[in-house]
């Protein structure tokens, strides 16, 4: 079975939870195969009610959900029930005899049924007239770019986070690929009735800040023929190297002034791990800073950092902008940290009894909510480890009103999220609101040769470097054609093929066809209603027209010429729209929604080859015409969501 309804919003063909956004509030809205979905049921209870009465059986029967399912073969029907099998104990019958019973009862008129058949132990199957079809370019038209929007989300406030690179360097394919699935998925969520936020949460304080500020001091001493060695665990990129000498341009009385190298330090990167052991004698209890020094060094590391960073930071900026990404709020660590936030929440854990003192150093128990092991939140220098900072973001973000955080995060962070969420529980909060997406690794080829990417050795592809070679529209679909836990191969030569072999270049090509049949149209002169505009015969009964729906004074449309087997088959595909973005939505998986793009585009090119549009019986243009009208809105909202362009001509 492909698609479930069962009447809860997690599955395809949710009725109860769907509707339109119009000005934040849900309009409600019925598309066509609810509304089929609606006889159906509406008919199997009937039948039940009434084998229940002429039979004197339990009215216990009637009470069971009638849960619908698309069989996996067109040859079994559109639709399927078990109610039959469900409720056979409840009656005291075979679940086949039972079946028989309720299909005999069954009362087509008036419906879209045309027949309906017991199937194996008691699957009740239905046939449906293809004309129930017509409805879905009633929906399209109606709706334009609103359809296929549901109010799965309810106008709950949600906020993904996504990216969140520490700024010690410019971005690479791995950011490239948080940012095409975190952008798609908050646009997808938006469909679905969510008020979606999208956030960059910027580690510009502890361990990998120092690291970066000591990185640019050593530059900048090797710049002015001082030996200085590179610490162990700072960034070797020549990216550094450039903004150290930009750093020296611009402030050559600070370099003139820096205040010498202390004359100690160790490895760093663990100091933030927060994994002393058991002793709590590690590096994860606190042993200090790397390179730790008086007022004046520390100072000057701050300055050094603070300037690379806020370059860094911008680069970010404006390559992600480039790949079409744009964040409503760039959350600082730094600002967490000026406002107290980690002070509160350590006072708050410390409260409630979750917090302990050893070695010195303060842990948090969040053995008690999960996790493999307790975790150090202050160091016995005194220095927060990530962990606290992290809780105190999230509970900022609840702060600000969210009912729900989504998080993407690569895998070397996998596990994290047990411990925020124990943070959270150990505050009172449903560790439930957060939800944490771990996306694998990306392995570019090129020319089917492997491209290495190592950003600590200071050799990889930068993420505007990809983008000089790859469109944004092919490196977006192509990092969206693979679930957010499948290692991805990017076959660059193939993302720039300009043929249909392209999947991206496929799609695409489907909408700047119906572009140029709709072009042609017009040159001949023949009027076709606009996507947002309800081009004929009335809106479905009891949908409310969605603002910018309006109606415009077009003739009827006579869609009986739409007959042919590939014209229905292309209305069940944009029929499905609605169930496939809600189904996405709920599963946080916006990848499905490249292979709907691609099927929907199949599925079109196969109607053009078999079923011209132009030069036929005008009755028989008209009706094709509302249909590619239909499909180009479809494609164009996918696309859009998607985050890749629809282009009109190509």
């Amino acid at each position: 079975m492909q698609h479930r309804d069962d009447g809860t919003h997690h599955n395809p063909g949710t009725q109860d939870e769907r509707g339109t956004q119009r000005d934040g509030q849900a309009a409600p809205y019925r598309y066509a195969a609810e509304r089929v979905r609606d006889q159906i049921r509406a008919a199997v209870r009937d039948a039940v009610a009434a084998c229940i009465a002429a039979g004197g059986l339990p009215e216990a029967a009637a009470q069971a959900p009638v849960t619908l399912e698309v069989p996996r073969e067109r040859a079994h029907g559109d639709y399927s029930t078990n109610v039959a099998m469900v409720t056979a104990r409840t009656v005291g019958l075979k679940p086949r005899d039972w079946a028989e019973r309720i299909v005999s009862r069954i009362d087509t008129a008036g419906t879209f049924i045309d027949r309906v058949e017991v199937a194996g132990p008691g699957f009740i199957n239905f046939y449906l007239r293809p004309q129930w079809l017509y409805g879905v370019l009633d929906d399209v038209l109606a709706l334009g770019p609103r359809y296929g929007d549901t109010h799965v989300g309810q106008g709950r406030r949600v906020v993904v986070e996504f990216v969140s690179a520490n700024p010690t360097g410019p971005l690479n394919v791995v950011n490239a690929r948080h940012a095409a699935l975190g952008d798609s998925l908050a646009s997808l969520l938006a469909a679905a009735g969510y008020r979606v936020a999208r956030e960059f949460y910027v580690n510009d304080a502890g361990n990998q800040f120092r690291m970066l500020a000591l990185a640019m001091d050593t530059r900048l001493r090797e710049l002015l023929g001082e030996p200085a060695e590179l610490p162990e665990g700072a960034y070797p990129g020549e990216y550094v190297i450039d903004l150290a000498r930009q750093f020296a341009a611009q402030h050559p009385d600070a370099v003139s002034a820096r205040p010498p190298r202390p004359d100690r330090g160790r490895a760093g990167g663990a100091a933030e791990s927060g994994g002393a052991g058991e002793s709590g004698a590690g590096e994860g209890a606190g042993s200090g800073p790397v390179l730790a020094g008086d007022e004046t060094w520390e100072a000057w590391l701050e300055r050094i950092g603070r300037f690379a960073v806020e370059r860094i930071l911008e680069d970010q900026r404006k390559t992600l902008e480039r790949f079409g990404v744009r964040y409503d709020r760039w959350a600082r660590e730094s600002e967490i940290r000026a406002a107290g936030l980690p002070g509160q929440v350590l006072q708050r854990l410390a409260e409630r009894g979750h917090t302990y003192q050893r070695d010195g150093a303060v842990w948090l128990r969040t053995t008690a909510f999960g996790d493999d092991k307790d975790r150090v939140l202050v160091k016995r220098d005194g220095q927060f480890t990530y962990v606290l900072p992290d809780i105190a973001y999230h509970v900022d973000k609840l702060q600000r009103g969210f009912d729900l955080l989504i998080n993407l995060l690569g895998q070397d962070h996998h596990g994290h999220h047990v411990r925020l969420k124990a943070g959270l529980e150990a505050l009172g909060y449903d560790p439930d609101v957060l939800e944490v997406i771990y996306l694998q690794m990306v392995h570019l080829t090129r020319g089917g040769e492997a491209v290495r990417m190592s950003k600590r050795r200071g050799e990889f592809v930068s993420m505007g470097e990809f983008l000089d070679e790859v469109s944004t529209d092919a490196a977006r679909y192509f990092f969206l054609m693979r679930s957010a836990d499948t290692t991805m191969d990017f076959d660059v030569d193939l993302a720039n093929l300009q043929t249909q072999e392209n999947p991206v270049y496929y799609v695409q090509y489907a909408h700047a066809r119906i572009s140029g049949i709709l072009r042609q149209a017009a040159e001949q002169g023949v009027e076709v209603p606009a996507a947002g505009a309800a081009g004929h015969g009335d809106l479905p009964a009891g949908a409310a027209r969605p603002s910018g729906a309006e109606a415009v004074d077009l003739p009827p449309v006579d869609l009986s010429p739409i007959a042919d087997p590939r014209e229905f088959d292309l209305l069940r595909k944009l029929a499905d729209l609605p169930d496939e973005l809600a189904a996405a939505a709920e599963a946080r998986e916006p990848h499905r929604l490249t292979h709907y793009a691609y099927d929907l585009a199949s599925t079109f090119h196969q109607f053009y080859v078999h079923c011209r549009v132009l030069g036929e019986a005008p009755e028989v243009t008209r009706a094709r015409l509302l249909l590619v009208r239909a499909t180009q809105v479809a494609l164009a909202k996918v696309l859009g969501i998607l985050g890749v362009s629809a282009p009109e001509r190509m």
